[in-house]
């Protein structure tokens, strides 16, 4: 087991939720006003969409380069979806970790189960919407999906939904501001656990005499 001097000083959050709950609008607000987290940004082996940049949406990868990685053990977590590959890398968050930098993922739930098990300090936080009715009409707001897709993603937020209770936290999106609010506090209330605080601190906490 890691002892809390050799524990990162970082912590790793994973943000889930299902389509339409307000994620990534969450996710983006917390990073703009905290510059103490950073998003990990995931390789990928689908092609650019217009507009996307390596480094920015995702790393752009061969799939011979991504099967490489993950032979290699370079992924936390990973899967293929629609013919490509997804994989976050464990190098790089690793190294902001100890360098006390903390990390958000935007994940889906079976993602957050493999980080989880590598990271077993790893924070999980659901997003919840207020209810069904309030997601379909977040969905259909959006205009972006037909009605039969809408249907599909209203499904499947109930497959993922009975995965709420594998996180640690859980957020309902009703009020943006209510909620940003809430995600912000488990953020600074992760960072002021004891654990952690002795990782960031360990010349004052060792003067202290504290272990």
């Amino acid at each position: 087991m890691t002892d809390s001097f050799t524990r990162p000083a970082g912590s790793i959050f994973m943000v889930v939720a299902p389509s339409g709950a307000g994620k990534s609008t969450l996710v983006n607000a917390l990073l703009a006003r905290d510059p103490g987290i950073e998003l990990s940004i995931s390789y990928t082996t689908r092609e650019p969409r217009p507009g996307e940049a390596s480094g920015r949406e995702y790393h752009f990868a061969e799939p011979a380069e991504f099967l490489a990685r993950r032979a290699r053990g370079e992924f936390l977590e990973w899967a293929e979806v629609h013919g490509h590959y997804y994989g976050t890398s464990r190098p790089w968050i690793e190294q902001r970790l100890d360098s006390g930098r903390d990390v958000l993922l935007e994940i889906d739930w079976q993602g957050a189960r493999q980080v989880r098990s590598a990271l077993p300090q790893s924070i999980g936080i659901f997003i919840l919407p207020p209810s069904i009715e309030a997601l379909e009409a977040r969905l259909k707001k959006r205009g972006q999906d037909s009605p039969q897709v809408i249907a599909r993603r209203l499904l499947a937020a109930g497959a993922e939904i009975s995965h709420a209770a594998e996180f640690d936290y859980v957020i309902i999106n009703e009020d943006f501001d209510h909620a940003l609010g809430e995600l912000g506090a488990i953020v600074t209330a992760t960072r002021l656990r004891y654990a952690s605080q002795l990782a960031r601190h360990r010349q004052l906490f060792a003067q202290l005499g504290l272990t």
